[in-house]
C-alpha cells in the first residue's frame, strides 16, 4: 500500500521513488542525520513510543504541561527560523507566517494549558436508585501512541494543533511532516526532538515509503489531515488493527451572498478568506452562489478588493503566496478556461505565481466546480433565490464549510436547519478556526472527527466509566436467582 499524503482532492498517488529535495535528506527522531528513515528505523521509533507509553512517562499532568510550555518557548524563540521555512515553502508573509501558523498555534497551547485542569477533572454520574448505594464517575485516559499525518498546506500548524492536543490527553505521538513542504518538514524534524521529550515524541520525515511504512504500525489513534483519496487508504490500513481515525480533509465551501447584503464588505472578507496562502486553505471559499441580482455588484467589488489587497500585480505583493508546486501550478492553470474572466488569470510557472482569479458565468458541471480548487480561482454561479441556492449545496457532498452574506435572519435559519456542513459562517469565512471553544471537523466526504480546544482532549482520550458499589449491605440480592413471583414483582417496581 502506497501514498502520498499531499492534501490535493483526486490526487493521483505518485511513484515512491519521486520523493526527493530536503525532506528526503532531514534529520530522524533521533536527532541524527540520516536519508529517509528506513522502516526497521519506524518500526525501532514506535516500539520506543509504546514501551515509554506503557511505562507511564507521558501521563502525569506536570509532564503534559512542561511539553506544552516547551512547544510555546520553540514557537516563540524560532519565529524566524519557522517564518523563513514556510517562505521558501509557500512564499508565505511573515504576517501570514504568524497569524495562520506560529500565533494560531500558541494560541491553541494557551487555551489548552488555561483550562487543562478543568477538561481532565473527573465528572461525576447520577446512580439510579435501584443500584444505590454507589458513586459513578467518567475518568479520561490517553489513548496511547498517536500517529499525525500533517499536509504541506499549513505544514506547521496542521502538525502541531494535533499534537497539542495528543500531549494534552497524555500520548505518545509520532508526527510525520509533509515531504511538500521539505523546508518546514526540516524545521519541525531538527527542532522538536530537541526540545520536546524525545522518549514520548518523534518525528519521521520522508514520503511515500515513510507513511507506508507508518501506517503498517500499531498505533492508537491516527490522525490524518489531506484528502479524501488518501483518506481511504489511511482508514483501510488502521483498520487492520482496529485502530479509530481522525480525518480533518476538505471539499467545496460555498458562499451564499444575498441581495441586501453590503457587498464592498461581503467581498473584501471573501477576497481575505479564498486568496489567503495563495487559495491553498481546506476552509477557503470554494465557490460563490450569487443570488439574484448580485453578480455583477459583487464582481467589481471583488476586483477592488483584491486590487486593495495586493495591488495592480500582486506578483510583485509581498502578501500573497505561491502555488506548492509545478504539478498543482498546472492542474489550476487548467481551470482558467471553465468561465469569464473578471480579474485576474496571469501566471507564471518558473515562480509558480498564479494570480488571484475571478471567474463569472461558469457551468455548473464545468470541471472547475467537478473538485475542490485548493487554489486562487474563485468561479461565481448565480441562481435565482435561496431555494435554488440551497438545492445546489444539499446536492453536492457535504461540504467543510458553509458561508453566507445575508441580512436576513430566516435565510440564516433555513441555512442552518436545511444544510448540512463542517461548519456554519455568516459574515466571515475562515474566522471560526480561529475561535477555540468550537469543535473543528468535517462531516461526510469533509471529513470524520473533530479537534480544537477540549475537542481535542475528547479525540485523543477515552472517557472511561468508573462504578463503585460497596460491599458492606447487599442490596442486589433480589436480581439474584432463583426468581419468585415475589422477586419477579419487586424488580419491577425498582427497575
Amino acid at each position: 500500500m502506497s501514498l502520498s499524503t499531499e492534501a490535493m482532492p483526486g490526487a493521483a498517488l505518485p511513484d515512491p521513488g519521486a520523493t526527493t529535495g530536503p525532506a528526503a535528506t532531514g534529520t530522524t527522531a533521533t536527532g541524527t542525520a540520516a536519508t529517509d528513515a528506513a522502516p526497521a528505523d519506524v518500526a525501532a521509533t514506535v516500539t520506543r513510543l509504546h514501551a515509554a507509553f506503557a511505562a507511564g512517562r507521558s501521563k502525569p499532568l506536570a509532564w503534559r504541561k512542561a511539553q506544552l510550555r516547551a512547544l510555546r518557548r520553540l514557537l516563540v524563540d524560532q519565529e524566524a527560523a519557522f517564518t523563513a521555512a514556510l517562505h521558501a515553502d509557500l512564499g508565505k508573509s511573515a504576517a501570514e507566517a504568524y497569524t495562520t501558523e506560529i500565533g494560531f498555534t500558541i494560541n491553541e497551547i494557551d487555551h489548552t494549558l488555561r483550562h487543562l485542569d478543568r477538561w481532565l477533572r473527573p465528572r461525576r454520574i447520577p446512580v439510579p436508585l435501584a443500584l444505590q448505594p454507589a458513586r459513578a464517575r467518567t475518568v479520561r485516559e490517553p489513548l496511547g501512541t498517536v500517529l499525525i499525518i500533517s499536509p504541506w498546506n499549513y505544514p506547521l500548524q496542521l502538525a502541531l494543533a494535533p499534537l497539542v492536543g495528543a500531549l494534552a490527553a497524555g500520548n505518545c505521538a509520532v508526527v510525520k511532516p509533509s515531504e511538500l513542504a521539505p523546508a518546514t518538514s526540516a524545521a519541525l524534524a531538527h527542532w522538536l526532538p530537541r526540545t520536546l521529550d524525545r522518549q514520548a515524541v518523534a518525528v519521521v520525515e520522508g514520503g511515500v515509503p515513510e507513511t507506508t511504512t507508518l501506517l503498517e504500525q500499531r498505533f492508537d489513534h491516527v490522525f490524518y489531515t489531506g484528502n479524501g483519496t488518501v483518506a481511504r487508504i489511511v482508514m483501510a490500513a488502521a483498520a487492520r488493527h482496529l485502530t479509530p481515525v481522525t480525518l480533518e480533509l476538505g471539499g467545496k465551501s460555498p458562499v451564499v451572498v444575498e441581495p441586501g447584503s453590503d457587498l464592498a464588505t461581503a467581498a473584501r472578507r471573501i477576497a481575505w478568506g479564498k486568496f489567503m496562502n495563495a487559495g491553498q486553505t481546506c476552509v477557503a471559499p470554494d465557490y460563490v452562489l450569487a443570488i439574484g441580482d448580485t453578480a455583477p455588484t459583487l464582481e467589481a467589488e471583488l476586483t477592488a478588493a483584491i486590487r486593495e489587497m495586493y495591488g495592480t500585480d500582486p506578483a510583485h505583493s509581498p502578501d500573497y503566496g505561491r502555488i506548492v508546486n509545478e504539478r498543482h501550478f498546472d492542474r489550476l492553470t487548467a481551470l482558467l478556461a471553465d468561465g469569464r474572466p473578471v480579474t485576474g488569470g496571469d501566471h507564471d510557472r518558473a515562480d509558480r505565481y498564479l494570480a488571484p482569479t475571478v471567474l463569472a458565468d461558469v457551468d455548473p458541471d464545468a470541471p472547475v466546480m467537478r473538485e475542490e480548487i485548493f487554489g486562487p480561482v474563485l468561479p461565481i454561479i448565480r441562481v435565482p433565490d435561496l431555494d435554488a441556492a440551497i438545492a445546489f449545496i444539499t446536492a453536492r457532498d457535504k461540504p467543510l464549510a458553509l458561508y453566507a452574506f445575508t441580512a436576513s435572519a430566516a435565510t440564516k435559519r433555513r441555512l442552518t436547519t436545511e444544510t448540512s456542513s463542517g461548519a456554519l459562517a455568516f459574515g466571515v469565512p475562515n474566522a471560526h478556526i480561529a475561535v477555540p471553544g468550537l469543535p473543528f471537523g468535517g462531516v461526510g466526504e469533509s471529513g470524520l472527527g473533530q479537534y480544537h480546544g477540549r475537542h481535542s482532549i475528547d479525540t485523543f482520550s477515552h472517557t472511561k466509566s468508573v462504578l463503585d458499589k460497596p460491599l458492606l449491605a447487599d442490596p442486589l440480592r433480589p436480581a439474584y436467582p432463583p426468581f419468585t413471583p415475589l422477586k419477579s414483582r419487586l424488580l419491577r417496581r425498582i427497575l
